[in-house]
């Protein structure tokens, strides 16, 4: 079952839109990975930690990017660069899938997340035929949760201090849809 869902995400890693291409990570991408995931102010509500030198980027896009099926880099059509991550973590015993992303915060406000996430959606329910795509976010990064209703998706509750995260306990936020509200957004 795992290896039909891995078999589809590599006949689909590259997922066009208008103004975006969702692709697979290149060492090429490193200085703009080290742009968005250098950027300490922007992590508070992550529990990564980010990088803070290009050898750092470049290692990661190696043994993370490249080691997990389902993580594509966010791409603007226009120039080329990379702006982003969204990784999809399958979960196919449930007939499932959560996500998480991330964007430069210079790329903030102009809906590339939103339209990242459309398309990865599409994608869960229309070439994966997952049943479900759920999501959380800590409680501050309310922009998150925007993007995420934006697309359709509904809260589901909140954890309160559910995670430690940098030593501070989060209320996390969860969000989900089925594949029935898709189809009726539709």
């Amino acid at each position: 079952m795992v290896d039909d869902y891995i078999e589809v995400l590599f006949d689909n890693n590259v997922l066009v839109t208008e103004r975006l291409t969702l692709r697979k990570f290149t060492k090429d991408d490193a200085s703009d990975v080290l742009e968005y995931a250098s950027d300490v102010d922007r992590f508070e509500y992550l529990s990564w930690k980010g990088v803070q030198t290009i050898e750092e980027a470049q290692k990661n896009i190696v043994e993370y990017y490249w080691s997990r099926p389902g993580i594509y880099a966010i791409e603007l059509n226009e120039n080329k660069k990379c702006i982003g991550c969204i990784e999809l973590r399958l979960c196919p015993e449930h007939d499932k899938t959560s996500f998480a992303y991330i964007l430069n915060y210079k790329y903030w406000n102009n809906g590339y997340a939103t339209e990242a996430l459309l398309t990865v959606l599409k994608f869960c329910f229309e070439k994966l035929d997952f049943n479900r795509v759920e999501a959380l976010y800590y409680d501050g990064n309310d922009s998150s949760g925007k993007v995420m209703k934006k697309c359709g998706m509904e809260l589901e509750g909140v954890g309160k201090q559910e995670k430690k995260i940098k030593g501070v306990f989060r209320d996390v936020v969860h969000y989900g849809i089925t594949k029935e509200r898709w189809l009726s957004l539709k």
